[in-house]
């Protein structure tokens, strides 16, 4: 069964037909329009809908919440082990690159990319090390050491 590939644009430009046509030719089609306008009075608390997802996290197929994506959330997890084997920085984006894990960006992983992380891995730690998962993971640490 082929996979669903997604991919989520913020338009520099208006839509044209144009450009409609061109990414159709490339096999993409449209699934979701967000419209936006201005209009007068205060500006109240709306979502800031351009920001993207907590890294291990994607929008749901039904758009109104968030699911773990299996491969960032994977990532996570080997950055999370290997902070705790005290490796540096480096040593980590290498193994994460090797590992064929790559950025939201699909960039390699360096070193400042990993150090970028930090503040998520804090906020997801709490809830990693008292994972089915993570007590796995431990033991796999505990024995290699």
């Amino acid at each position: 069964m082929p996979r669903v590939e997604r991919m989520r644009e913020v338009l520099a430009n208006p839509l044209t037909q144009a450009y409609v046509d061109h990414k159709s030719g490339e096999g993409w089609r449209p699934v979701v329009i967000v419209w936006e306008r201005q209009v007068e009075g205060e500006q109240t608390g709306s979502a800031n809908i351009t920001e993207d997802p907590p890294y291990g996290l994607k929008i749901a197929e039904d758009c109104l919440q968030l699911e773990q994506d299996i491969q960032e959330k994977e990532a996570l997890l080997v950055m999370l082990e290997m902070i705790i084997q005290d490796k540096p920085l480096s040593e980590i984006a290498e193994s994460l690159n090797q590992r064929g894990f790559r950025t939201r960006h699909n960039n390699g992983w360096t070193p400042g990319t990993v150090f970028d992380m930090l503040p998520r891995l804090i906020e997801v730690g709490p809830r990693v090390f008292t994972s089915e998962e993570w007590v796995v993971r431990r033991g796999r640490l505990m024995n290699a050491v």
